[in-house]
């Protein structure tokens, strides 16, 4: 009796694919600021990448088919009096870029079509609120004008763009300490938080209240990271008490113990995690590292399989997700990352390769090939039978 061993998947042949030199961005200085955030952002028309400024905090807004050797002189996006620690990209306007700095302010850009000709110094909103820096900023995903900002003041306030001004606070009564990830939920209902006080919280943001919590989803120390996954789980990645890095997913109706608890390595740097929720395929990249994991979630335990990882030779100072509209499907390609080093962005496409799709072909060409020659002989024993006759 045979046993199938391996677990069947689509995916379990994703393979990384690094774009030639030619398709990357050289001469790029990348900021070397302290701080867990991907440090670039893009989407179908831009890359943005949070690079070193003389004089306050900059970033560099490039149309995305403008590779190779980047200017030195070339325009930046450079409002901010202090650093920038995290930018994104709205999903509703593909010229509108948002930016979290240590001056205490967000900041919304409107980049022209084609990109920057001159340095662009004047936002479209500057949304002050925070006492301390912004590390995170995260649109809505689904409403137009909502954007959600995270500062070290263990504030998080959701900005109504189009005003100016923030329609909700959540103040440090609901977190006692730094933020390190803020995660909105697929339809943008929930908001999911990992802060430094080791809990993980699910928040529902209208009513400012807390709906679930996790103490410790990890033992370490070290910063925790949470995500919305499909069907109301979340996955969070963090440390144990070894220092051995994790990766766990969670029911947020039962978060007493993981669905699954996996342990990586021994490495320290946070991993950030990017699903995809046409796949259910997590990624996994930590700064400082030289590869990207990636897991496959079902509904059936257990849970969260690991499919394969992507290696290279120099580390990451950062990644940016490009959204599955910016993807070239009829590749085969089902992510695609702009992975940054020390002075390039580098893409690196996900693709799920055809080599299955063509087996099964060949086999069924073979067949047809077989009936034809079939067919064949018993029309030249007819003829001998009518010829005979």
């Amino acid at each position: 009796m045979s046993r199938q061993v391996v677990r069947s998947s689509k995916f379990r042949h994703v393979f990384g694919q690094p774009a030639k030199a030619d398709q990357c961005y050289e001469d790029v200085r990348v900021s070397q600021t302290t701080w867990d955030s991907g440090f670039c952002a893009v989407n179908p028309k831009f890359v943005a990448l949070i690079c070193e400024a003389s004089g306050g905090g900059a970033f560099l807004v490039l149309p995305l088919g403008k590779t190779g050797r980047v200017d030195k002189n070339a325009p930046m996006v450079c409002g901010h009096t202090a650093p920038v620690l995290d930018i994104a990209w709205c999903p509703h306007n593909d010229n509108v870029i948002a930016s979290g700095s240590e001056d205490c302010t967000v900041m919304v850009w409107e980049i022209p079509d084609g990109g920057l000709t001159l340095p662009l110094r004047e936002p479209v909103v500057t949304l002050e609120g925070h006492t301390k820096r912004v590390g995170i900023v995260a649109w809505h995903p689904t409403a137009q004008n909502v954007l959600l900002s995270a500062g070290c003041d263990n504030v998080i306030l959701v900005w109504d763009v189009g005003t100016g001004a923030a329609v909700l606070t959540l103040g440090s009564d609901v977190h006692p300490d730094t933020i390190y990830s803020v995660d909105w939920s697929r339809d943008g209902a929930l908001i999911c938080t990992s802060c430094r006080d080791k809990r993980v919280r699910i928040i529902e943001p209208r009513k400012g209240t807390v709906v679930a919590e996790k103490d410790r989803p990890h033992e370490g120390t070290r910063p925790v990271r949470a995500v919305f996954v499909s069907d109301g789980k979340i996955l969070t990645t963090g440390f144990s008490r070894m220092s051995e890095r994790q990766v766990a997913l969670w029911d947020t109706k039962h978060l007493e113990e993981p669905l699954s608890l996996q342990e990586l390595d021994t490495s320290s740097g946070v991993l950030l995690p990017f699903f995809d929720p046409d796949t259910n395929i997590v990624y996994l990249c930590g700064k400082g590292d030289s590869s990207i994991r990636y897991f496959e979630i079902t509904s059936e335990a257990p849970y969260l399989h690991y499919l394969s990882m992507f290696s290279s030779k120099e580390s990451q100072r950062g990644m940016g997700y490009m959204p599955k509209r910016g993807l070239e499907v009829n590749k085969c390609e089902i992510a695609r990352f702009y992975k940054l080093h020390e002075r390039r962005c580098e893409p690196i496409a996900m693709t799920v390769p055809r080599k299955d799709a063509i087996h099964r072909l060949e086999e069924e060409m073979k067949k047809l090939q077989a009936t034809v020659q079939e067919l064949q002989k018993r029309l030249e024993s007819l003829e001998e039978t009518v010829q005979a006759k």
